[in-house]
């Protein structure tokens, strides 16, 4: 009897490991399905990040990680086009500052990865900001939005690409027009 219930048991343990690990496989493959899914509930105050590989894990309840498989380069073509293509947010893009800082002296192949980042991102649409104040800035954020990380394989130092998206359709320039219309009415 006491034979029967640990074979039992064991079976148990194996079949839900298994489980397990085949839902880790599927989430690791499955970042760009997560983000299609999530992207149309994204608006303006929401944030995605591509990442290296030493990027930290953060505890925030707003705050999700995905895993891509891909090489980072990839990743954020994806992305990019993802936002490209979507019809209800656009992205600032910041990256960390120290990047522009870096070359192969200190850290080997860094310049062949920035090329390959300047074919997907244009430098005139990266504004540079230094690591610590846009980690500052995704701490408070995260705090009312909702913020998506998809870390990469890539272990390059400063290497975060950070997309702050914004409204589409409307822009700085119409608001700024109907707070006028709005407080020339409440003159009246």
């Amino acid at each position: 009897m006491n034979k029967s219930i640990i074979y039992l048991l064991f079976i148990c343990l194996f079949l839900s490991g298994s489980c397990i690990q085949k839902d880790t496989v599927r989430n690791q493959t499955d970042w760009q399905t997560v983000l299609k899914e999530k992207l149309p509930l994204l608006g303006h105050r929401n944030w995605i990040v591509v990442t290296d590989m030493a990027y930290p894990l953060q505890a925030k309840k707003g705050i999700t990680t995905l895993y891509a498989q891909e090489s980072y380069v990839d990743v954020l073509s994806i992305v990019k086009k993802m936002l490209d293509h979507s019809p209800h947010v656009y992205a600032h893009i910041y990256q960390d500052k120290e990047l522009s800082y870096l070359d192969d002296r200190f850290c080997l192949g860094i310049n062949q990865l920035k090329t390959k980042i300047e074919e997907v991102l244009l430098s005139s649409e990266i504004k540079s900001i230094k690591h610590d104040h846009l980690i500052a800035r995704l701490d408070s954020i995260s705090n009312l939005y909702e913020v998506i990380v998809i870390k990469t394989e890539l272990a390059k130092p400063y290497t975060s690409t950070f997309f702050e998206l914004d409204c589409k359709y409307w822009d700085n320039n119409k608001q700024t027009e109907l707070n006028k219309k709005i407080s020339s009415a409440e003159m009246e």
